[in-house]
């Protein structure tokens, strides 16, 4: 599935136990349709110590995927979350869009 959603993007969670926090994409899973976002849907881990690689062992939180639907792209200009269109400049380049305030994206 192609995505309209682009590493270093900053998107807003639409739905699930982090509705309406944003946060930063760090990482796209294309195969499953997943995106990381920073500091969004924490899970605790909990590790072994690995005295070999100077690890601690503990209770560690991280971020675990959420799915690419659940997530819209925020948009600069207006400050709210858009729909995303696509449209060619004039000298050929095909760039992203606010289909709220026509403003580009890239």
């Amino acid at each position: 599935m192609k995505s309209k959603i682009r590493k270093d993007d900053k998107v807003m969670v639409i739905a699930g136990k982090d509705k309406g926090k944003i946060g930063k994409v760090l990482r796209i899973q294309k195969k499953k349709d997943t995106i990381m976002v920073e500091k969004v849907n924490l899970v605790q881990r909990h590790t072994k110590a690995n005295p070999y690689a100077n690890q601690p062992g503990g209770i560690i939180e991280k971020e675990a995927p959420v799915h690419i639907s659940n997530v819209m792209v925020m948009c600069d200009a207006c400050a709210k979350p858009a729909r995303i269109g696509y449209r060619e400049t004039k000298d050929g380049k095909k760039v992203r869009y606010c289909k709220h305030c026509n403003e580009q994206f890239d």
